[in-house]
């Protein structure tokens, strides 16, 4: 059966500032839990299906970042891990790795809070190529909430710094 692309998600239709509220709730357990404060959900018609926060340092898994931890949580939720008509929250914008899983699990939309000048990468991911079969187009809304999610960040790191 050839593969068929999914209907775009409609951005302008969603509660942005709900779903990344529930992201943020995530990343504050990660930050008491003394890991970086990074909370992840995924979303698929309206409602939340997945959800995730940085493990990393709890669990001693390099993989365990909140929007790998939300893609598992909604793959399970699905019986699937085509995740068509979802959309990835994350209170800062995704690495590489955590990108490249969207991608592959076919996430049409990923909306991040803060910025990641050094490794954050949804501006490479909006730009693949657009082969069906293999690769997609995400759509990509930075922003939500920005203030509020890089305010985790700076408070977590400062700590860490001893400022």
């Amino acid at each position: 059966m050839p593969y068929e692309q999914p209907t775009p998600i409609r951005l302008d239709e969603l509660d942005h500032e709900t779903y990344m509220r529930q992201a943020i709730a995530l990343a504050k357990i990660a930050g008491s839990a003394g890991d970086v404060p990074i909370g992840a959900v995924v979303v698929k018609n309206g409602a939340v299906i997945g959800r995730g926060y940085n493990r990393r340092q709890q669990d001693g898994d390099p993989t365990a970042h909140a929007e790998m931890l939300a893609l598992r949580d909604a793959a399970r939720t699905l019986g699937g891990w085509y995740l068509h008509s979802c959309v990835l929250y994350s209170t800062v914008e995704p690495c590489p790795m955590c990108a490249g899983a969207a991608i592959q699990a076919r996430i049409p939309a990923i909306c991040f809070g803060a910025a990641d000048t050094r490794a954050g990468c949804c501006g490479s991911v909006a730009n693949l190529p657009g082969d069906g079969q293999f690769l997609h187009r995400a759509q990509i809304l930075g922003g939500i909430l920005a203030d509020d999610c890089a305010a985790l960040l700076r408070a977590f790191f400062a700590a860490k710094r001893g400022k």
